[in-house]
């Protein structure tokens, strides 16, 4: 039994660094990756961009995730930065999401409600950056 519940601990506290440092290379590849393009194909995309919010001209340009991935795969640099910071976004939410198996598995009743509000905070937060 103690050993069982080692190994499990053990997975935990091995992979989580490992999982994290995976989703922050890949965000750091898709970001770049966003930025090459977009030096390449349109270098004046921002600038024009810039101009247009200066001139405090708004636009609503929400797109599905589906969308965004077809256009990155397309070569759309916008899409693949998007989808870089959406990647990115996930590094706090697994990290507090492990520490709260973490802290479950140890019964730790404080610190398991505690990494709950945070976790919960993060999801809703992500939530609504999507639909507001």
């Amino acid at each position: 039994m103690d050993n069982s519940i080692a190994e499990e601990e053990r997975i935990l506290r091995v992979w989580t660094p490992i999982l994290l440092r995976t989703i922050l290379v890949a965000a750091i590849v898709l970001l770049l990756a966003g930025l090459i393009v977009m030096a390449w194909h349109n270098p004046g995309q921002y600038v024009a961009r810039f101009h247009r919010l200066q001139s405090h001209t708004r636009y609503e340009n929400r797109q599905s995730l589906a969308y965004l991935a077809s256009t990155a795969i397309g070569g759309n640099s916008r899409s693949i930065m998007t989808l870089g910071l959406m990647v990115l976004t996930l590094v706090p939410l697994v990290r507090v999401a492990f520490c709260f198996l973490l802290f479950l598995r140890e019964r730790d009743g404080i610190y398991v409600m505690l990494t709950a509000y945070v976790l919960i905070g993060l999801v809703v937060g992500v939530i609504l950056g999507r639909v507001g």
